[in-house]
């Protein structure tokens, strides 16, 4: 079982725990006594589980354990020892275990709440909460059912539980570090780049564009979906102007993986302001970097791209000879975008496709007719990649392979989740058995270019209540925190960094670092062995432990978040800091 499976079986487990000692309270209650003792044993058996659920959560590590050994166990077996001990003691009143059998109940279910609700860091706070409510619970269902309730037990419960939720209160509203998180806007800095080889202008503004034969109301750039290609050759300096006709939430551009001087980034708040309707900025970088790359808005990001806001940028070495063909992936209003099309392309003839996930969630690829190559990930290029057939590959949201192939005389077709994209001529093929290509294992290796980190982080990705804004929300977390309130990363120019990146959610989290790539060191403690791997977006799915590193080589603000945008919007968004 994958760390993410066991993830899962413990929370059902856990569900089942609180629900079969409640359901056991309840069954008491009413004096159905068969009933009561089935749910009891239950209850004990999905108890025991969880003590190895928990058990190899915390060898997987810490993180995906903390608060389920420091809160759920202790809470968890005073639940069992106080109902064993009643249940052991009763005779012919079931009614007089209901009880104790509720406090089993109440404290499985604090301790599924604490995961559920708080999840990462554990803390003394948190327990105390929990245990404030467990003794809160069983207080009142012991006045209520106790057949000679106690006045005295019942009061010094409620004590108990209110000096608890006192003391946790204070505990959990402490400050913690001051985040110093820059959320206002700071020109940067702005560097010479020379007059512009390539210019482009793109207009922001609402529009109404046709999908596989129907009318979609959109955002566009101008008037279709996706924006026009941008394209460059190795040493072209760009400028790109962008006006705003009519989004009234705002615009910019961000050029995602293309590592732009921070002034150029596109992140409002942090390195400009939203270009408002009527107003305009102009970007101006030079293409040092060739590959395939794609813009988008990073104001009001998740509904301005998930309503048309991108287009793709192609930077390309020098004159291509053969078929470059670029297919960018997105969902607009339900619908698939690209349409299908056919391309006839004679035999012999070098294809290069060019393929990026412009949605919020992972596509699966599969090319049909003929072996192939990847022969880039995230627009660098792969050493000695290996012709590889009948093979899918997962792309992250944001990411980017480039697939090349010799065009054989017979037909060949990219499928995309089943559908069919582009071809050269029909291609009946089932590619959905088709194994998945691992991009940790492809390639030649080589020795990575450091051998020490000067600054290491980790950030493990959960979901929590948030309830430091005027309304409490239920957010993506990175370290217990949601935007804004998460601490920076710190680095100096020239630092060597490391992240580790674990996933204690039931949601893939696909990862990307604003104006930096990173190599891929290890997966669930696996080293990668393939081609050196510089990624921009990559999938960290639940129960995966992933470690990077890079070079801070690129001075600013950046942003670090979550690419599945709803998920970065709902608080999973922090930044990394030059000092």
């Amino acid at each position: 079982m994958t760390t993410g499976s066991v993830l899962a079986a413990d929370l059902v487990l856990a569900v089942l725990t609180a629900a079969g000692w409640l359901g056991g309270g309840a069954a008491a209650a009413a004096r159905r006594r068969p009933l009561a003792l089935g749910l009891a044993a239950v209850a004990l058996l999905t108890t025991l589980a969880r003590g190895i659920t928990i058990t190899a959560l915390a060898r997987a590590g810490w993180w995906f354990a903390a608060e389920k050994v420091l809160i759920a166990a202790p809470l968890s077996l005073a639940g069992v020892v106080i109902a064993g001990w009643r249940l052991a003691r009763a005779r012919r009143d079931i009614r007089a275990v209901a009880v104790p059998l509720l406090f089993a109940g109440y404290a499985a279910g604090g301790a599924l709440l604490v995961t559920v609700l708080h999840g990462y860091p554990a803390s003394a706070g948190t327990g105390l909460l929990a245990l404030a409510g467990v003794l809160a619970a069983t207080a009142i269902s012991w006045r209520v059912l106790a057949a000679r309730p106690s006045g005295t037990v019942s009061r010094a419960a409620l004590a108990t539980a209110a000096a608890a939720l006192v003391t946790g209160t204070g505990l959990a509203a402490a400050p913690g570090a001051a985040p110093g998180v820059p959320h206002e806007h700071e020109a940067g800095e702005v560097r010479t780049v020379g007059e512009p080889t390539r210019r482009f202008t793109l207009t922001a503004a609402t529009a109404t564009v046709r999908v596989g034969g129907r009318d979609v109301a959109a955002w566009a750039f101008n008037g279709q979906v996706p924006g026009p290609e941008l394209t460059a050759a190795v040493g072209d300096v760009l400028e790109v102007t962008l006006r705003n006709r009519d989004i009234e939430r705002g615009v910019t551009l961000h050029w995602h993986g293309y590592d732009v001087p921070n002034s150029q980034d596109g992140v409002p708040g942090v390195t400009q302001e939203a270009v408002r309707p009527g107003q305009e900025f102009v970007y101006r970088f030079r293409a040092e970097q060739a590959g395939t790359y794609w813009y988008h808005t990073h104001a009001v990001s998740d509904v301005g791209v998930r309503k048309g806001l991108y287009g793709m940028l192609v930077v390309r070495p020098a004159p291509v000879a053969g078929v470059d063909v670029t297919v960018p992936v997105h969902t607009l209003s339900g619908l698939p975008l690209p349409a299908p099309r056919t391309e006839p392309v004679a035999a012999g003839t070098p294809v290069r496709l060019r393929l990026a996930n412009t949605d919020s969630t992972t596509h699966r690829y599969a090319l049909a007719g003929t072996p192939f190559r990847v022969a880039a990930i995230d627009g660098g290029d792969l050493r000695g990649p290996a012709p590889i057939d009948e093979t899918a590959v997962l792309i992250a949201a944001g990411g980017r392979y480039d697939l090349v192939f010799t065009a054989p005389a017979t037909p060949v077709a990219l499928l995309v989740d089943g559908r069919a994209v582009w071809s050269t001529g029909p291609v009946p093929a089932a590619t959905d058995r088709w194994p998945v290509l691992d991009p940790l294992t492809y390639g030649a290796s080589a020795p990575a270019p450091w051998s020490r980190f000067d600054r290491e982080f980790t950030l493990v990705l959960d979901r929590g209540l948030d309830l430091r804004g005027l309304l409490p929300r239920y957010a993506h977390t990175v370290n217990g925190a949601a935007d804004p309130d998460i601490p920076p990363q710190v680095v100096r120019e020239g630092d060597v960094v490391a992240f580790t990146i674990v996933n204690r959610a039931q949601y893939v989290h696909p990862w990307h670092l604003h104006g930096h790539h990173v190599l891929v060191l290890s997966r669930n403690g696996q080293p990668a062995t393939g081609s050196p791997l510089w990624l921009d977006s990559f999938d960290v799915r639940p129960g995966d432990v992933w470690k990077v590193a890079f070079r801070a080589d690129n001075p600013g603000v950046w942003a670090n978040h979550c690419h599945n945008l709803a998920h970065a919007d709902a608080g999973m968004t922090l930044h990394l800091m030059y000092s």
